[in-house]
């Protein structure tokens, strides 16, 4: 059973939180446990504060943080929904790859919207130089007042259309950009940026043999694209690599065990007995008429 409270104004994304957790519950035998989670994208716990620190579970972390990493709520939504309401999942990719690596456009790309002030910088650098980057906006948010500089908005193209394009950027949002998962599953290689933030697999992930790493600020994305270019064969096989990791440690299983494992150490290390307090609320099971169960659970 999973019970739960909320504080603050924004707990929206606490769907995704509810749906984990009842789904874990119908699966496997969950361990009683009690925790914070954050329910934004920033992790909230400083490596610096001066107090004791608190045990916060986030969907992402950074150097300068000490939260408790899950798997984004992002790929946690495409894990539970498979095939199923989301237009983009782990399988899906593998399935819409593009043409093959000797037949992709020899273009980097990039789609998205103003999160982050390098996106600013990487449009651009495409504007500059377009026969090397095609980066646009799809939409304003954070840099409104600048959409006369970097603008006008493209549309929305489908995800798979991406890998019809042999090099991929990933450049951080207001956050980790949450994309990488599916970047890596397709055949085109990451050019990957630097960043103080990380998601739950990224200490696995290896630069140069994974993806090719570029520096923050951008100064050097030019020159690794270039390097790519006349490496045609080693950035094949990093594409290879990277893809073979996202098969490896990304797919629907893993996430499933990712969090029943990360649970269940916590549970290890609790000092109180689990219990459910003042203002707590029952998150109901949902009904569902495709595939009803009509066995008799034994406590």
């Amino acid at each position: 059973q999973v019970y739960i409270k909320t504080y603050g104004e924004h707990v929206g994304f606490r769907i995704f939180m509810d749906a984990i957790l009842l789904s874990l519950t119908r699966k496997v035998k969950m361990p009683d446990v009690e925790f914070f989670v954050n329910l934004g994208d920033w992790p909230l716990e400083k490596k610096k504060s001066p107090q004791n620190l608190h045990p916060i579970f986030s969907w992402c972390g950074s150097i300068e943080s000490k939260d408790i990493v899950m798997p984004t709520y992002d790929l946690t939504d495409s894990v539970l929904e498979t095939m199923g309401r989301v237009s983009l999942d782990m399988m899906s990719v593998q399935a819409n790859t593009g043409p093959p690596w000797e037949d992709k456009n020899t273009t980097a790309f990039w789609r998205g919207r103003d999160s982050r002030k390098e996106r600013l910088e990487l449009v651009k650098l495409s504007r500059k130089y377009p026969e090397i980057i095609d980066a646009a906006f799809t939409n304003f948010f954070f840099f409104k007042h600048d959409e006369s500089l970097y603008g006008p908005i493209v549309k929305h193209i489908s995800f798979f259309d991406f890998f019809k394009y042999k090099y991929q950027i990933n450049i951080d949002g207001t956050v980790a950009a949450y994309r990488l998962p599916y970047l890596l599953a397709g055949n085109s290689v990451v050019l990957k940026q630097d960043s103080i933030y990380y998601e739950h697999f990224y200490n696995e992930l290896q630069p140069w043999k994974h993806y090719i790493p570029f520096k923050s600020d951008l100064s050097d994305l030019l020159e690794k694209l270039q390097w790519a270019k006349e490496h045609d064969e080693e950035a094949k096989n990093i594409a290879k690599s990277g893809q073979e990791f996202a098969r490896n440690n990304l797919m629907g299983d893993h996430i499933f065990c990712y969090y029943f494992k990360l649970f269940q150490e916590y549970a290890s290390l609790q000092v109180n007995e689990p219990k459910i307090r003042d203002g707590m609320e029952k998150v109901q099971q949902p009904d569902d008429d495709l595939f009803p169960c009509t066995c008799h659970r034994k406590k």
